[in-house]
């Protein structure tokens, strides 16, 4: 998948819960990178027998849910693609991907 089908994606580190399937226990993981469109999770649990979960991210006291499907299985983790989620949640996503878009360029421009 290219850079411009995987949209624009940014360095992070913040805590997620994934639930694999129909399963009704989360397993925590990483987002290691995040988009508008997907994102990179370090999980140490193999999810690749589980192409669709449910996924929560948490940063700074606010969260986001959404459906996802894995995209690509690496040692480190699993990269997605996000699915259905509520209005608020793609709200509070946005302003996390145009927060990290806005510290990107603080840094190229010191």
């Amino acid at each position: 998948m290219n850079q411009e089908q995987r949209g624009l994606r940014f360095p992070i580190n913040i805590a997620a819960e994934v639930m694999p399937g129909n399963a009704h226990e989360s397993i925590p993981a990483r987002v290691m990178e995040l988009s508008l469109r997907g994102c990179f999770l370090e999980i140490s649990a193999p999810l690749k027998e589980q192409p669709h979960l449910r996924l929560k991210i948490f940063r700074s006291g606010e969260s986001f849910e959404t459906s996802a499907e894995i995209l690509y299985v690496r040692a480190t983790g699993v990269g997605v693609v996000f699915g259905e989620m509520a209005p608020q949640s793609r709200d509070v996503l946005q302003a996390w991907v145009l927060a990290a878009l806005d510290e990107q360029v603080k840094l190229e421009h010191s």
